[in-house]
């Protein structure tokens, strides 16, 4: 079966640790088509040409709280689009953790923001969790330390298949946070 290429949108999230000991978190956005088309406003767009293009760039410190946030809009559909370029600063002293898709959605309006940049808002805390805790992790690592502070439970625990609170890799891993299944209740016949 033959195809053509149509459309491709890339979505690239970079993280960074900064001199003054915060995080920025990079999220960018691109919809390219494969074919000339003709954008309302912009007129003939060629093969390749963006769509859309846009950036988030989110400054966090050690306990994922964002503390600047800035978005780019290089290129949109309608001119109108970059009206909400500066819209995403309620989420200065948001949590990139637990809640953040509930706190994207609460804080940043429908129509006061774009759908790309809270889509990018969204999944930036995925690699904010990828980073921080992480990088930290290593440090102590290096150091000889454990990997968390103290012995507290990391808080990527319990949050998927892998590291499921009754699997096999926290039983090997983190032996100290292991749950094992609770065994399931005989029924009572009546």
């Amino acid at each position: 079966m033959k195809r053509q290429h149509l459309h491709s949108r890339t979505v690239e999230f970079n993280a960074y640790h900064r001199s003054d000991g915060l995080f920025d978190i990079e999220a960018r956005m691109r919809d390219l088509r494969r074919y000339d088309t003709i954008a309302p406003e912009r007129g003939l767009l060629s093969a390749g040409d963006p769509i859309h293009d846009m950036t988030v760039t989110a400054t966090i410190d050690d306990q994922l709280v964002v503390r600047a946030i800035t978005s780019r809009m290089l290129a949109t559909p309608f001119g109108y689009c970059r009206q909400v370029e500066d819209n995403l600063q309620a989420m200065i002293g948001a949590r990139m953790s637990r809640g953040w898709r509930r706190a994207v959605s609460e804080r940043i309006e429908n129509t006061g923001s774009c759908t790309h940049l809270r889509e990018l808002l969204v999944n930036m805390a995925t690699a904010a969790l990828q980073t921080v805790p992480i990088w930290h992790a290593q440090q102590r690592f290096q150091e000889g330390k454990a990997a968390t502070p103290g012995g507290t439970r990391p808080n990527y625990l319990g949050q998927c298949h892998g590291w499921k609170l009754d699997g096999p890799v926290v039983l090997t891993h983190f032996p100290q946070f292991f749950q094992p299944q609770k065994p399931a209740s005989p029924e009572v016949s009546g």
